[in-house]
């Protein structure tokens, strides 16, 4: 008795089980990207210390209240402690680990599996998303507790934390990607990323204030997202009165918004016109 082929076919075809999506890969290759984060204490010992130890020393430094504002040196420093601890899990540490990534050829690997690219970047996403959330949850207990930093008291101010948080993250993830592929090698990418980050910390008001920058400084630090996320963490976390500090003399959440979106569209573009897969020298 013979068997028709078309029939074993569709019966096959019947019993194979769809490939998952994009988004469900993407979020398996983000439980991986995580637990490898979690499983390098030393890595994740020194990612969230590092902005709680700055913000310790200047705080400590800086105690004396601002003339008019209600508010002391070390209330200032958290939330611009805050924006740069975002950058940090986000621009700098995707900026090294892909770099670092592309020179072990684990990309080149990663590209020969049916894994879409697109659940790779999905599983960085998600990777930054948790590492940002759990540095926002440290840095606002140690602010709150040690250096008297009220948390919002209305669902708006939240709300502006929330646009502000996702905002800014998803622009520095995005920038940290397109940055990945200007070092040459992966012991050069430290180097390579932590300099611009360092500069752009000085230059955007995380350790010194907007209006006691030198105009030129503070017009090269409002090209970044960085100084628009300081500035708008400092409305969410700070009295209406400390507003007078700001260049402007306003916390200007609209140009925030638009700044934060505009790097959010132009760090897809940069990330789509400069990845690799493979290093300089595998041509």
């Amino acid at each position: 008795m013979t068997t028709d082929p078309g029939t074993k076919t569709r019966t096959a075809s019947a019993e194979t089980p769809p490939l998952p999506g994009v988004w469900t890969i993407g979020l398996q290759r983000g439980g991986v990207e995580i637990k490898q984060f979690f499983r390098q204490r030393d890595q994740v010992i020194f990612t969230f210390a590092f902005p709680i130890v700055f913000l310790a020393l200047f705080a400590s430094i800086f105690r004396d209240n601002l003339e008019g504002t209600g508010i002391t040196a070390s209330q200032l420093y958290v939330p611009t402690m805050l924006a740069s601890g975002l950058m940090s899990v986000s621009f700098q540490s995707l900026g090294i680990s892909i770099a670092v990534e592309r020179d072990e050829k684990v990309l080149r690997r990663l590209r020969g599996t049916p894994m879409p690219p697109a659940a790779y970047f999905l599983g960085k996403i998600w990777l930054v998303l948790a590492t940002g959330v759990a540095e926002a949850v440290i840095l606002l207990a140690v602010g709150s507790t040690l250096f008297d930093v009220d948390l919002p008291a209305t669902a708006g101010k939240w709300l502006t934390f929330v646009w502000i948080f996702v905002l800014g993250l998803t622009g520095c993830a995005l920038l940290g990607i397109a940055v990945s592929s200007l070092p040459t090698s992966g012991k050069s990418a430290s180097s390579v990323v932590i300099l611009p980050f360092l500069l752009l910390q000085f230059m955007s008001g995380v350790y010194i204030p907007t209006k006691e920058l030198p105009d030129w400084m503070l017009s090269v630090g409002s090209l970044f997202p960085l100084k628009w996320m300081c500035q708008g963490l400092r409305g969410v976390f700070l009295p209406e009165s400390a507003a007078s500090l700001e260049h402007a003399g306003a916390w200007e959440y609209d140009r925030i918004a638009l700044v934060l979106g505009a790097w959010v569209i132009g760090g897809l573009v940069l990330c789509l016109l400069t990845f690799r897969w493979k290093s300089k020298q595998d041509g």
